[in-house]
């Protein structure tokens, strides 16, 4: 393919060196000129592991150049790649400055290209957040080009995951390509600048795909921040923090895995709780500062917080609870969300019905009885052994459970109640169709 790359910084050299070295013809572009003139001369602009031999190579074969001119770019291209700069302010806010500025003046050469050229596809690259391609930038390139995004030109998302020092390597072997297409043309465009390379390919919209990012930057720093605050507590303690944490990677189960990571609704139970408060107490005890630790339990009493005022914000007093205990396939009732979601809803007044197939009061014993005795003491009166008599009670049905009997209930809703789907129930996607379904994190 004919590319052009605007921003010719880590990202943006990087991009069209390895895509030179694939075989595209690539311009680069940069309003710098002493970046221009270094690409010219076969140099790099920036410092990086292969990327001098790669960048000298693929200009003394011809496919890779650089210009200051954005016309001669467009003209002598049918994708471009942005890679300028989205610098941050100190409160999180972001500079668009720059991408505007692209957008606009891509706008601008697009209208001056014949009709009969191929469709051009524009291709961020830069890391911006959900909503900036669709509502600002889109409408300048259309506004600046007199022509229509989707028909006339196209529009991807197109977020990079390449690592300062190994990016090149990283390049060549992507953890996954992601794709945000305003339209399936675009998709297909951005995809095949990738063929042959390792790695799924995710074809989304575009929003998800300007998301993806910030979601796996921001893992990136809670890993370390957690990591680090560990091995404070374990230097306090005494102990070897990276033999602790071997023991904890060699977990490919559970730890270094997906579990855990799908929103749903808070974590309880007799473990994660009490065990999260001890280690905190303990960091306490030998005067350690674990802000991170320290603030998981108040973020998952948060996350409790927003299933309540979703139920309260429909303003309906009978409500259908569906699942008790904190996980399913189990009657443990110790630290469950969700008996904290029936013990406020109470408290407020609320009329409830609760449905669970694997609670019974009359099985419930020891700690876990006494548990639930302190907690919702007229439990007895609130259960009932039918899925279907607790449908019939509510206007709202809040769904913590995916049990057989319960999907089959809440497949006969009628259309005037209410589901809020706290655990993301099976076919999310199409009950979402549903009026009046919504989900906690979805």
């Amino acid at each position: 393919m004919r590319i052009s790359v605007f921003g010719l910084g880590y990202v943006g050299s990087v991009s069209a060196a390895c895509l030179a070295a694939r075989g595209h013809q690539v311009i680069g572009i940069d309003a710098n000129p002493d970046k221009v003139a270094l690409i010219a001369s076969g140099k790099a602009p920036v410092v990086e592991e292969r990327i001098g031999e790669l960048t000298a190579e693929v200009v003394r074969s011809g496919a890779l150049r650089a210009t200051t001119d954005v016309d001669e770019a467009i003209a002598g291209s049918d994708v471009s790649l942005i890679c300028v700069g989205t610098p941050s302010a100190p409160n999180g806010s972001l500079s668009t400055v720059y991408l505007e500025r692209v957008a606009e003046q891509i706008g601008r050469a697009l209208a001056a290209r014949s009709p009969d050229e191929p469709r051009h596809t524009v291709v961020f690259r830069s890391t911006m957040l959900p909503g900036t391609c669709e509502e600002l930038l889109v409408p300048i390139l259309s506004k600046a080009s007199q022509l229509t995004p989707g028909i006339d030109f196209g529009v991807a998302v197109n977020p990079e995951f390449l690592r300062e020092g190994t990016s090149v390597r990283d390049f060549y072997e992507p953890p996954k390509t992601v794709i945000g297409e305003l339209d399936e043309e675009s998709g297909a465009t951005v995809a095949a600048l990738y063929e042959g390379l390792p790695g799924e390919v995710f074809r989304v919209p575009v929003t998800v795909a300007e998301m993806t990012k910030y979601v796996d930057n921001t893992f990136h720093a809670v890993k370390i921040g957690f990591a680090n605050e560990i091995g404070a507590v374990c230097r306090a303690l005494g102990l070897d923090s990276h033999q602790v944490m071997d023991v904890f990677l060699a977990d490919r189960k559970l730890n270094v895995s997906p579990a855990y990571l799908r929103p749903g609704f808070a974590f309880g139970g007799s473990c994660l709780p009490k065990d999260l408060r001890g280690l905190v107490y303990a960091a306490r005890r030998a005067d350690v500062s674990v802000p991170m630790l320290s603030n998981v339990l108040p973020s998952n009493e948060e996350h409790l917080r927003r299933a309540f005022e979703l139920i309260a914000s429909y303003g309906k007093r009978k409500i259908g609870l569906f699942g008790l205990s904190f996980k399913p396939g189990t009657d443990d009732l110790r630290e469950s969300p969700l008996v904290e979601l029936a013990e406020r809803l109470l408290g407020k007044g609320y009329d409830l019905r609760i449905y669970d197939a694997n609670v019974s009061l009359s099985r419930l014993m020891g700690a876990n009885r006494a548990y639930i005795e302190g907690r919702l003491p007229h439990l007895g009166e609130l259960l009932t052994n039918s899925a279907t008599d607790v449908l019939d009670h509510a206007e709202i049905c809040v769904a913590g459970c995916a049990d057989t009997d319960v999907l089959t209930a809440l497949d006969k809703a009628g259309p005037d109640q209410v589901i809020i789907d706290l655990i993301r129930l099976p076919d999310a996607a199409v009950r979402r169709a549903r009026p009046g379904y919504v989900g906690l994190g979805w």
